[in-house]
Protein backbone atom coordinates (compact mmCIF):
# COMPACT_ATOMS: atom_id res chain seq x y z
CA UNK A 1 0.00 0.00 0.00
CA UNK A 2 1.56 3.60 -0.72
CA UNK A 3 2.64 5.69 2.07
CA UNK A 4 0.65 8.21 0.82
CA UNK A 5 -2.59 6.25 1.87
CA UNK A 6 -4.25 7.14 4.81
CA UNK A 7 -4.69 4.38 7.75
CA UNK A 8 -6.49 4.28 10.95
CA UNK A 9 -6.67 2.44 13.92
CA UNK A 10 -9.44 1.75 16.04
CA UNK A 11 -9.10 -0.18 19.54
CA UNK A 12 -11.67 -2.29 21.13
CA UNK A 13 -10.46 -2.30 25.10
CA UNK A 14 -13.10 -5.04 26.22
CA UNK A 15 -13.71 -7.02 29.57
CA UNK A 16 -11.47 -9.69 28.62
CA UNK A 17 -9.13 -8.15 25.22
CA UNK A 18 -7.87 -5.56 23.25
CA UNK A 19 -8.45 -5.78 19.71
CA UNK A 20 -6.94 -3.40 17.41
CA UNK A 21 -8.22 -3.04 13.65
CA UNK A 22 -5.66 -1.07 10.80
CA UNK A 23 -8.17 0.20 8.26
CA UNK A 24 -7.98 1.57 5.07
CA UNK A 25 -9.61 4.93 5.59
CA UNK A 26 -10.61 5.41 2.34
CA UNK A 27 -12.48 1.95 1.88
CA UNK A 28 -13.14 0.71 5.01
CA UNK A 29 -11.23 -2.54 4.14
CA UNK A 30 -9.71 -4.45 7.20
CA UNK A 31 -6.22 -4.35 6.73
CA UNK A 32 -4.97 -6.38 9.85
CA UNK A 33 -6.18 -7.20 13.70
CA UNK A 34 -3.90 -7.49 16.54
CA UNK A 35 -4.88 -8.84 19.81
CA UNK A 36 -3.89 -9.35 23.71
CA UNK A 37 -5.46 -10.93 26.89
CA UNK A 38 -6.30 -8.82 29.77
CA UNK A 39 -6.94 -10.16 33.13
CA UNK A 40 -10.48 -10.32 35.39
CA UNK A 41 -10.26 -10.84 39.13
CA UNK A 42 -12.50 -11.37 42.09
CA UNK A 43 -15.06 -13.84 43.31
CA UNK A 44 -18.31 -13.64 45.24
CA UNK A 45 -19.37 -10.48 43.06
CA UNK A 46 -15.89 -8.63 42.50
CA UNK A 47 -14.74 -8.40 39.09
CA UNK A 48 -11.84 -6.01 38.62
CA UNK A 49 -9.02 -5.22 36.12
CA UNK A 50 -5.79 -3.42 36.19
CA UNK A 51 -5.57 -0.51 33.72
CA UNK A 52 -1.74 -0.89 33.62
CA UNK A 53 -2.55 -4.35 31.83
CA UNK A 54 -4.79 -2.34 29.33
CA UNK A 55 -2.65 0.06 28.42
CA UNK A 56 0.54 -3.06 27.68
CA UNK A 57 -2.42 -4.54 25.59
CA UNK A 58 -3.61 -1.66 23.85
CA UNK A 59 0.43 -1.00 23.01
CA UNK A 60 0.88 -5.08 21.97
CA UNK A 61 -2.44 -4.93 19.81
CA UNK A 62 -1.76 -1.62 18.05
CA UNK A 63 1.84 -2.58 16.90
CA UNK A 64 1.00 -6.01 15.81
CA UNK A 65 -1.93 -4.65 13.91
CA UNK A 66 0.60 -2.04 11.82
CA UNK A 67 2.92 -4.76 11.31
CA UNK A 68 0.89 -7.46 10.43
CA UNK A 69 -1.15 -4.97 7.89
CA UNK A 70 2.06 -4.41 6.36
CA UNK A 71 1.90 -0.21 5.98
CA UNK A 72 4.30 2.42 7.47
CA UNK A 73 3.86 3.50 10.68
CA UNK A 74 3.87 7.01 8.81
CA UNK A 75 0.55 5.84 7.06
CA UNK A 76 -1.49 5.92 10.20
CA UNK A 77 -3.42 9.14 10.43
CA UNK A 78 -6.14 8.44 13.06
CA UNK A 79 -6.72 6.51 16.36
CA UNK A 80 -9.21 5.81 18.64
CA UNK A 81 -10.63 3.75 21.76
CA UNK A 82 -13.73 2.35 22.27
CA UNK A 83 -13.67 0.77 25.84
CA UNK A 84 -16.05 -1.45 28.37
CA UNK A 85 -18.72 0.69 29.51
CA UNK A 86 -19.34 1.61 33.45
CA UNK A 87 -15.87 0.77 34.98
CA UNK A 88 -14.20 2.99 37.55
CA UNK A 89 -10.73 3.95 37.25
CA UNK A 90 -9.14 6.32 39.79
CA UNK A 91 -5.67 7.84 39.34
CA UNK A 92 -3.03 9.38 41.46
CA UNK A 93 -0.46 11.31 41.32
CA UNK A 94 1.63 11.00 37.81
CA UNK A 95 -2.10 9.56 36.44
CA UNK A 96 -1.73 5.99 37.51
CA UNK A 97 -4.40 4.25 39.10
CA UNK A 98 -4.57 3.83 42.59
CA UNK A 99 -6.18 0.07 42.49
CA UNK A 100 -7.50 -2.17 40.08
CA UNK A 101 -10.86 -0.59 38.18
CA UNK A 102 -14.19 -2.20 39.52
CA UNK A 103 -15.16 -3.22 36.14
CA UNK A 104 -18.79 -2.99 34.79
CA UNK A 105 -20.22 -6.72 35.95
CA UNK A 106 -18.72 -6.16 39.49
CA UNK A 107 -22.09 -6.67 41.65
CA UNK A 108 -21.08 -5.17 45.47
CA UNK A 109 -22.35 -1.82 44.28
CA UNK A 110 -26.35 -3.15 44.92
CA UNK A 111 -26.49 -1.78 48.04
CA UNK A 112 -25.42 1.38 47.03
CA UNK A 113 -27.20 1.58 43.92
CA UNK A 114 -30.37 0.61 45.86
CA UNK A 115 -29.66 3.80 47.98
CA UNK A 116 -28.74 6.03 45.42
CA UNK A 117 -32.13 4.98 43.85
CA UNK A 118 -34.34 6.10 46.18
CA UNK A 119 -32.49 9.66 46.69
CA UNK A 120 -33.31 12.69 44.44
CA UNK A 121 -36.70 11.78 43.71
CA UNK A 122 -36.66 8.17 42.99
CA UNK A 123 -36.20 5.89 39.97
CA UNK A 124 -38.47 8.14 37.80
CA UNK A 125 -36.36 11.35 38.50
CA UNK A 126 -32.84 9.39 37.95
CA UNK A 127 -34.38 8.51 34.41
CA UNK A 128 -35.37 11.59 33.54
CA UNK A 129 -31.83 13.72 34.03
CA UNK A 130 -29.79 11.07 33.76
CA UNK A 131 -31.28 8.55 31.19
CA UNK A 132 -30.44 5.97 33.67
CA UNK A 133 -31.49 4.40 37.18
CA UNK A 134 -28.76 3.85 39.40
CA UNK A 135 -27.78 0.00 39.51
CA UNK A 136 -24.83 -2.27 40.58
CA UNK A 137 -23.25 -1.47 36.83
CA UNK A 138 -23.36 1.76 36.51
CA UNK A 139 -20.34 4.06 37.37
CA UNK A 140 -22.04 6.49 40.36
CA UNK A 141 -22.75 3.15 42.53
CA UNK A 142 -18.96 2.06 42.02
CA UNK A 143 -18.00 5.17 42.94
CA UNK A 144 -20.24 5.51 46.04
CA UNK A 145 -18.93 1.93 46.74
CA UNK A 146 -15.75 3.02 46.98
CA UNK A 147 -16.09 5.73 49.15
CA UNK A 148 -17.82 3.59 51.91
CA UNK A 149 -15.35 0.59 51.57
CA UNK A 150 -12.09 2.76 50.70
CA UNK A 151 -12.48 5.94 51.80
CA UNK A 152 -9.23 6.62 51.90
CA UNK A 153 -8.64 5.77 47.98
CA UNK A 154 -11.56 8.11 47.25
CA UNK A 155 -10.00 10.98 49.24
CA UNK A 156 -6.64 10.62 47.44
CA UNK A 157 -7.83 10.32 43.60
CA UNK A 158 -6.65 12.90 41.78
CA UNK A 159 -9.25 11.61 38.87
CA UNK A 160 -11.61 9.65 38.14
CA UNK A 161 -12.35 7.76 34.83
CA UNK A 162 -13.96 5.20 32.25
CA UNK A 163 -11.72 2.65 30.90
CA UNK A 164 -11.74 4.46 27.30
CA UNK A 165 -10.88 7.79 29.02
CA UNK A 166 -7.80 6.52 30.91
CA UNK A 167 -6.69 4.92 27.64
CA UNK A 168 -7.37 8.19 25.62
CA UNK A 169 -5.65 10.23 28.30
CA UNK A 170 -2.47 7.95 27.91
CA UNK A 171 -2.61 8.04 24.02
CA UNK A 172 -2.85 12.33 23.73
CA UNK A 173 -2.27 13.41 27.36
CA UNK A 174 -5.73 14.78 27.19
CA UNK A 175 -8.50 14.35 30.01
CA UNK A 176 -11.42 14.30 27.46
CA UNK A 177 -14.54 11.66 27.35
CA UNK A 178 -17.72 11.92 24.99
CA UNK A 179 -21.28 12.27 25.57
CA UNK A 180 -21.86 8.26 25.06
CA UNK A 181 -19.98 7.17 27.33
CA UNK A 182 -20.37 9.46 30.01
CA UNK A 183 -24.14 8.88 29.80
CA UNK A 184 -23.19 5.28 31.34
CA UNK A 185 -21.96 6.98 34.91
CA UNK A 186 -24.97 7.87 35.62
CA UNK A 187 -23.70 11.14 36.56
CA UNK A 188 -24.13 12.60 33.41
CA UNK A 189 -27.22 14.91 32.35
CA UNK A 190 -28.49 13.28 29.15
CA UNK A 191 -31.15 15.83 28.97
CA UNK A 192 -28.60 18.96 29.36
CA UNK A 193 -25.85 17.22 27.72
CA UNK A 194 -23.58 18.01 30.93
CA UNK A 195 -22.71 17.11 33.99
CA UNK A 196 -25.33 16.92 36.74
CA UNK A 197 -24.23 19.00 39.61
CA UNK A 198 -27.12 18.02 42.01
CA UNK A 199 -25.54 14.22 41.47
CA UNK A 200 -22.14 14.88 41.49
CA UNK A 201 -22.49 16.39 44.95
CA UNK A 202 -24.96 13.95 46.15
CA UNK A 203 -21.59 11.46 45.39
CA UNK A 204 -19.39 13.90 47.50
CA UNK A 205 -17.60 13.68 43.69
CA UNK A 206 -15.87 17.18 42.96
CA UNK A 207 -16.36 18.09 39.22
CA UNK A 208 -12.18 18.80 38.82
CA UNK A 209 -12.05 14.81 39.02
CA UNK A 210 -13.78 14.43 36.07
CA UNK A 211 -12.57 14.68 32.35
CA UNK A 212 -13.61 17.18 29.91
CA UNK A 213 -16.80 16.14 27.80
CA UNK A 214 -16.01 16.40 23.84
CA UNK A 215 -18.97 16.91 21.58
CA UNK A 216 -18.85 13.54 20.21
CA UNK A 217 -16.73 10.55 19.73
CA UNK A 218 -15.32 11.58 16.77
CA UNK A 219 -13.80 15.02 18.13
CA UNK A 220 -10.33 15.64 17.75
CA UNK A 221 -8.48 15.65 21.07
CA UNK A 222 -5.31 16.30 20.07
CA UNK A 223 -2.49 13.70 18.67
CA UNK A 224 0.22 10.91 20.49
CA UNK A 225 1.64 12.69 23.32
CA UNK A 226 5.51 11.75 23.06
CA UNK A 227 5.46 8.57 25.01
CA UNK A 228 2.79 7.22 23.72
CA UNK A 229 4.02 7.72 19.92
CA UNK A 230 7.38 5.94 21.41
CA UNK A 231 5.67 2.78 23.29
CA UNK A 232 3.36 2.39 20.07
CA UNK A 233 6.18 2.92 16.88
CA UNK A 234 3.70 5.48 15.30
CA UNK A 235 4.26 9.17 14.41
CA UNK A 236 3.53 11.84 16.91
CA UNK A 237 1.27 13.48 14.30
CA UNK A 238 -1.34 10.42 15.14
CA UNK A 239 -4.72 12.18 15.53
CA UNK A 240 -5.84 11.10 19.09
CA UNK A 241 -10.45 10.76 18.80
CA UNK A 242 -12.49 11.51 21.93
CA UNK A 243 -13.55 7.65 21.20
CA UNK A 244 -16.39 6.32 22.96
CA UNK A 245 -18.00 3.37 25.06
CA UNK A 246 -18.02 -0.43 23.07
CA UNK A 247 -21.72 -0.45 22.77
CA UNK A 248 -21.67 3.23 20.86
CA UNK A 249 -18.93 2.36 18.86
CA UNK A 250 -20.70 -0.91 17.75
CA UNK A 251 -23.79 1.87 16.82
CA UNK A 252 -21.42 3.26 14.71
CA UNK A 253 -19.75 0.53 12.86
CA UNK A 254 -22.95 -0.85 12.02
CA UNK A 255 -24.21 2.58 10.74
CA UNK A 256 -26.78 3.17 12.64
CA UNK A 257 -27.22 6.71 14.27
CA UNK A 258 -28.32 10.69 12.64
CA UNK A 259 -26.32 10.19 8.99
CA UNK A 260 -27.28 6.84 9.03
CA UNK A 261 -29.99 3.87 10.02
CA UNK A 262 -32.79 4.69 12.97
CA UNK A 263 -35.23 2.46 15.05
CA UNK A 264 -33.16 -0.46 13.92
CA UNK A 265 -32.73 -3.16 16.97
CA UNK A 266 -29.44 -4.84 17.73
CA UNK A 267 -28.97 -8.03 19.84
CA UNK A 268 -25.08 -8.26 21.18
CA UNK A 269 -24.12 -11.95 22.18
CA UNK A 270 -20.91 -11.60 24.13
CA UNK A 271 -19.88 -12.20 27.52
CA UNK A 272 -22.89 -9.65 28.49
CA UNK A 273 -26.27 -9.26 26.35
CA UNK A 274 -27.18 -6.17 25.28
CA UNK A 275 -29.87 -4.57 23.14
CA UNK A 276 -29.89 -1.11 21.24
CA UNK A 277 -31.01 1.13 18.39
CA UNK A 278 -30.39 4.58 17.78
CA UNK A 279 -32.95 6.83 18.02
CA UNK A 280 -34.30 10.15 17.89
CA UNK A 281 -36.09 9.54 20.67
CA UNK A 282 -35.06 9.83 24.58
CA UNK A 283 -36.68 7.08 26.69
CA UNK A 284 -36.85 7.17 30.47
CA UNK A 285 -37.76 3.86 31.61
CA UNK A 286 -36.53 2.25 34.69
CA UNK A 287 -34.51 -0.74 33.79
CA UNK A 288 -33.20 0.90 30.36
CA UNK A 289 -29.88 2.52 29.94
CA UNK A 290 -31.21 5.78 28.25
CA UNK A 291 -27.40 6.50 26.97
CA UNK A 292 -26.62 9.23 24.51
CA UNK A 293 -25.38 8.13 21.06
CA UNK A 294 -21.70 9.31 20.44
CA UNK A 295 -22.22 11.21 16.76
CA UNK A 296 -23.72 14.24 18.19
CA UNK A 297 -26.32 14.21 15.61
CA UNK A 298 -29.18 14.47 18.30
CA UNK A 299 -29.24 10.95 18.54
CA UNK A 300 -29.25 8.54 21.00
CA UNK A 301 -28.56 5.27 22.21
CA UNK A 302 -31.02 3.25 24.65
CA UNK A 303 -29.61 -0.11 25.73
CA UNK A 304 -30.91 -2.79 28.14
CA UNK A 305 -28.41 -5.38 28.77
CA UNK A 306 -28.07 -8.57 30.88
CA UNK A 307 -25.34 -9.80 32.70
CA UNK A 308 -25.44 -13.63 31.72
CA UNK A 309 -25.20 -14.18 28.09
CA UNK A 310 -22.31 -16.62 26.54
CA UNK A 311 -20.12 -17.21 29.11
CA UNK A 312 -23.02 -18.33 31.37
CA UNK A 313 -24.08 -20.64 28.44
CA UNK A 314 -20.61 -21.99 27.92
CA UNK A 315 -20.29 -22.56 31.80
CA UNK A 316 -23.50 -24.71 31.39
CA UNK A 317 -21.62 -26.63 28.25
CA UNK A 318 -18.24 -27.37 30.52
CA UNK A 319 -20.59 -28.32 33.56
CA UNK A 320 -22.45 -31.06 31.51
CA UNK A 321 -19.33 -32.29 29.96
CA UNK A 322 -20.50 -30.98 26.39
CA UNK A 323 -19.27 -28.76 23.48
CA UNK A 324 -21.51 -25.47 23.25
CA UNK A 325 -23.01 -26.96 19.57
CA UNK A 326 -24.27 -30.27 21.44
CA UNK A 327 -27.53 -28.59 22.48
CA UNK A 328 -31.04 -29.59 21.47
CA UNK A 329 -33.92 -27.87 22.39
CA UNK A 330 -34.87 -27.58 25.70
CA UNK A 331 -37.93 -28.73 25.18
CA UNK A 332 -36.76 -31.94 23.29
CA UNK A 333 -36.32 -35.47 24.91
CA UNK A 334 -36.42 -34.43 28.18
CA UNK A 335 -39.39 -32.37 28.15
CA UNK A 336 -40.15 -28.84 30.04
CA UNK A 337 -36.73 -27.82 31.04
CA UNK A 338 -35.93 -23.97 31.95
CA UNK A 339 -32.32 -22.90 32.55
CA UNK A 340 -32.28 -19.08 34.26
CA UNK A 341 -28.71 -18.71 33.73
CA UNK A 342 -28.11 -16.26 36.27
CA UNK A 343 -24.36 -17.32 37.24
CA UNK A 344 -23.38 -13.78 38.41
CA UNK A 345 -26.72 -11.83 39.22
CA UNK A 346 -28.67 -10.41 36.48
CA UNK A 347 -28.94 -6.25 35.76
CA UNK A 348 -31.73 -7.05 33.56
CA UNK A 349 -34.42 -7.97 34.99
CA UNK A 350 -32.74 -6.32 38.08
CA UNK A 351 -31.76 -9.06 40.28
CA UNK A 352 -28.01 -8.59 41.53
CA UNK A 353 -28.30 -11.38 43.94
CA UNK A 354 -29.78 -13.88 41.82
CA UNK A 355 -28.21 -17.39 41.32
CA UNK A 356 -28.30 -19.79 38.37
CA UNK A 357 -32.11 -21.72 38.19
CA UNK A 358 -33.06 -25.01 36.66
CA UNK A 359 -35.90 -26.49 36.41
CA UNK A 360 -38.22 -29.31 34.72
CA UNK A 361 -35.70 -31.97 35.34
CA UNK A 362 -36.66 -35.76 34.67
CA UNK A 363 -34.89 -39.19 35.04
CA UNK A 364 -34.91 -39.00 30.81
CA UNK A 365 -33.84 -35.89 30.42
CA UNK A 366 -31.11 -35.28 28.09
CA UNK A 367 -28.43 -32.86 28.78
CA UNK A 368 -28.26 -31.69 25.52
CA UNK A 369 -31.77 -30.60 26.41
CA UNK A 370 -30.82 -28.54 29.72
CA UNK A 371 -27.56 -26.93 27.47
CA UNK A 372 -30.58 -26.41 24.79
CA UNK A 373 -32.45 -24.40 27.83
CA UNK A 374 -29.82 -22.57 28.93
CA UNK A 375 -29.14 -20.81 25.74
CA UNK A 376 -32.84 -20.22 25.52
CA UNK A 377 -32.97 -18.70 28.74
CA UNK A 378 -30.38 -16.19 28.12
CA UNK A 379 -31.21 -15.11 24.89
CA UNK A 380 -35.36 -15.09 26.27
CA UNK A 381 -33.77 -12.93 28.95
CA UNK A 382 -31.83 -10.59 26.27
CA UNK A 383 -35.04 -10.47 23.56
CA UNK A 384 -37.60 -9.37 26.44
CA UNK A 385 -35.15 -6.62 27.21
CA UNK A 386 -35.79 -5.80 23.58
CA UNK A 387 -39.24 -5.51 23.91
CA UNK A 388 -38.63 -3.38 27.16
CA UNK A 389 -36.75 -1.11 24.71
CA UNK A 390 -38.93 -1.01 21.85
CA UNK A 391 -41.84 0.12 24.19
CA UNK A 392 -39.84 2.74 25.87
CA UNK A 393 -39.00 4.64 22.61
CA UNK A 394 -42.73 4.54 21.38
CA UNK A 395 -42.90 1.19 19.47
CA UNK A 396 -44.95 -1.54 19.53
CA UNK A 397 -42.62 -4.58 19.59
CA UNK A 398 -45.85 -6.94 18.06
CA UNK A 399 -46.45 -4.34 15.09
CA UNK A 400 -45.61 -5.74 11.98
CA UNK A 401 -43.89 -2.89 10.77
CA UNK A 402 -41.27 -2.63 13.73
CA UNK A 403 -41.37 -6.46 13.62
CA UNK A 404 -40.36 -6.93 10.40
CA UNK A 405 -37.29 -4.83 10.76
CA UNK A 406 -34.50 -6.98 10.62
CA UNK A 407 -32.63 -7.96 13.79
CA UNK A 408 -28.95 -6.92 13.65
CA UNK A 409 -26.94 -10.05 15.71
CA UNK A 410 -24.02 -9.00 16.44
CA UNK A 411 -21.26 -9.96 19.38
CA UNK A 412 -19.30 -13.62 19.59
CA UNK A 413 -22.16 -15.50 20.06
CA UNK A 414 -23.49 -14.01 16.27
CA UNK A 415 -20.88 -16.71 14.94
CA UNK A 416 -22.89 -19.51 16.67
CA UNK A 417 -25.23 -21.73 14.76
CA UNK A 418 -27.25 -22.74 18.02
CA UNK A 419 -27.22 -19.04 19.16
CA UNK A 420 -28.82 -17.89 15.94
CA UNK A 421 -31.22 -20.42 15.77
CA UNK A 422 -32.35 -19.97 19.25
CA UNK A 423 -32.50 -16.23 18.55
CA UNK A 424 -34.37 -16.44 15.21
CA UNK A 425 -36.56 -19.39 16.80
CA UNK A 426 -37.41 -16.92 20.40
CA UNK A 427 -38.04 -13.65 18.50
CA UNK A 428 -39.89 -14.02 15.10
CA UNK A 429 -37.77 -11.88 13.71
CA UNK A 430 -35.67 -11.67 10.09
CA UNK A 431 -31.74 -11.55 11.55
CA UNK A 432 -28.82 -9.09 9.56
CA UNK A 433 -25.42 -11.09 10.48
CA UNK A 434 -22.95 -8.78 9.68
CA UNK A 435 -19.85 -10.16 8.06
CA UNK A 436 -17.80 -7.95 9.57
CA UNK A 437 -16.27 -9.67 12.98
CA UNK A 438 -15.05 -6.52 14.25
CA UNK A 439 -17.65 -3.68 14.82
CA UNK A 440 -16.46 -2.60 17.75
CA UNK A 441 -12.88 -1.95 16.60
CA UNK A 442 -14.45 -0.66 12.65
CA UNK A 443 -16.83 1.89 14.48
CA UNK A 444 -14.00 3.13 16.51
CA UNK A 445 -12.07 3.46 13.11
CA UNK A 446 -14.83 5.31 12.14
CA UNK A 447 -14.69 7.72 14.74
CA UNK A 448 -10.65 8.19 14.04
CA UNK A 449 -11.00 8.69 10.48
CA UNK A 450 -13.65 11.13 11.76
CA UNK A 451 -11.36 13.07 14.01
CA UNK A 452 -8.80 12.97 11.10
CA UNK A 453 -10.95 14.23 8.59
CA UNK A 454 -13.64 15.88 10.08
CA UNK A 455 -16.35 13.56 8.45
CA UNK A 456 -19.25 12.19 9.93
CA UNK A 457 -18.23 8.67 11.36
CA UNK A 458 -21.56 7.07 11.01
CA UNK A 459 -21.60 8.22 6.78
CA UNK A 460 -18.05 6.62 6.78
CA UNK A 461 -18.97 3.42 8.42
CA UNK A 462 -22.26 3.31 6.17
CA UNK A 463 -20.40 4.07 3.10
CA UNK A 464 -17.19 1.62 4.07
CA UNK A 465 -20.46 -1.35 4.69
CA UNK A 466 -19.21 -2.49 7.61
CA UNK A 467 -23.08 -3.66 8.98
CA UNK A 468 -23.58 -5.60 5.68
CA UNK A 469 -24.18 -8.92 5.91
CA UNK A 470 -25.99 -12.43 5.62
CA UNK A 471 -29.42 -11.51 6.07
CA UNK A 472 -31.75 -14.51 7.63
CA UNK A 473 -35.55 -15.44 7.03
CA UNK A 474 -37.84 -14.80 10.20
CA UNK A 475 -38.88 -18.14 11.60
CA UNK A 476 -42.43 -18.72 13.40
CA UNK A 477 -42.13 -17.70 16.72
CA UNK A 478 -42.13 -20.33 19.21
CA UNK A 479 -44.39 -19.08 21.70
CA UNK A 480 -44.50 -22.25 23.74
CA UNK A 481 -40.85 -21.98 25.22
CA UNK A 482 -41.19 -18.09 25.13
CA UNK A 483 -44.06 -18.50 27.57
CA UNK A 484 -42.73 -21.42 29.46
CA UNK A 485 -40.05 -19.68 30.59
CA UNK A 486 -41.37 -16.23 31.52
CA UNK A 487 -43.58 -18.27 33.51
CA UNK A 488 -40.84 -19.71 35.38
CA UNK A 489 -39.30 -16.35 35.85
CA UNK A 490 -42.05 -14.63 37.05
CA UNK A 491 -43.13 -17.94 39.76
CA UNK A 492 -39.49 -17.69 40.52
CA UNK A 493 -39.36 -14.00 41.52
CA UNK A 494 -38.66 -12.49 44.19
CA UNK A 495 -38.65 -16.17 46.24
CA UNK A 496 -35.76 -17.94 44.48
CA UNK A 497 -33.87 -15.03 42.60
CA UNK A 498 -33.50 -12.41 45.35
Amino acid sequence: MPASRSVVIGVDSSTQSTKAAAVDADTGALLAVGRAPHTVTGTAGAREGDPEEWWAALVTAVRSAVRDAGVPAGSVTGIAVAGQQHGLVTLGPGGRPLRPALLWNDTRSAPQAAALAARLGGPEAWAARTGSVPVASMTAAKWQWLREHEPERADAATGVRLPHDHLTERLSGTAVTDPGDASGTCWYGTATGAYDREVLDLLGLDPALLPALAPTGATRVGTLAPAAAEALGLPRTVVVAAGTGDNMAAAVGLGLGGAGLLDHPVVSLGTSGTVFAATRARPAAPGLAGFAATDGAGTYLPLGCTLNCTLAVDRFAALLGLDREDAVPGGGDGGGVVVLPYLDGERTPDLPHAAGLVTGLRHGTNPRAVLGAAYEGAAFTVLRALDGLLAACGLDPAAPDVRDRPLRLIGGGARGRFWTDTVRRLSGRPLVVPAAGELVALGAAALAAGAATGSDPVALATAWGTGAGEVLPALPRDEETWDRIAGVLTAATPTLLS
